[in-house]
């Protein structure tokens, strides 16, 4: 049954690494990540105040709207999710603040499945699906490549995340859809693309 996780709380002021890692070396064939907080401002004065002038840490009140968004739609799914805080960038919810994020995140089992194009992605579960992400396009020249000729697989850098899958699959104990164009749409004309899904077998 797939009813525990492992829940970890990071806090980073540049780079955020998230793993679910058995060891350094040993990535867990079933932990993918589950964000379930994310805060980048301040809400203590203690975190990444090493150096800091103290005017840049008295405001304890600060954090950014969407911020838990942007980490899940980067890192739900995944085994191992590592990105710059520079990506929060996008406003400053308090200006003369040194801010940091704070994300915690759960270690759940899960399966990774990946469907070539034109084939048939078949997700099972003795439970509930439920989809963490789900993406249609390239990210390889090797995955879904047999027989393919070298310009289809040449775009590595086509990315299409869904919220389909989840719309068809989540709550159900199996569920079938087609890997396509005509149910996702083409992110990269003339690339050969797969689906790639990651999803947990929830108790309810």
């Amino acid at each position: 049954s797939v009813c525990l996780s492992l829940s970890v709380l990071a806090a980073t002021c540049f780079v955020s690494a998230l793993a679910c890692l058995t060891s350094p070396s040993a990535v867990t064939e079933d932990g993918l990540i589950s964000v379930q907080e994310a805060l980048y401002g301040r809400k203590d004065r203690e975190i990444c105040s090493e150096d800091r002038p103290a005017y840049q840490l008295t405001n304890t009140d600060c954090s950014q709207v969407g911020t838990l968004d942007v980490i899940k739609r980067r890192c739900d799914g995944k085994k191992v999710c590592e990105f710059n805080t520079q990506i929060l960038h996008t406003s400053d919810p308090c200006f003369g603040t040194f801010k940091y994020l704070d994300t915690t995140y759960n270690c759940v089992h899960g399966i990774h499945s990946i469907t070539c194009e034109h084939s048939l992605a078949i997700l099972k579960c003795g439970l509930v699906i439920h989809v963490q992400s789900a993406n249609y396009g390239r990210h390889d020249q090797t995955t879904c490549s047999f027989n393919r000729p070298p310009p289809q697989l040449q775009n590595v850098r086509c990315s299409h995340p869904i919220n389909k899958v989840a719309e068809s699959c989540n709550g159900k104990n199996s569920c079938i859809i087609k890997a396509s164009n005509s149910v996702f749409g083409d992110p990269c004309y003339g690339t050969f693309k797969y689906l790639e899904v990651s999803y947990t077998c929830d108790c309810k």
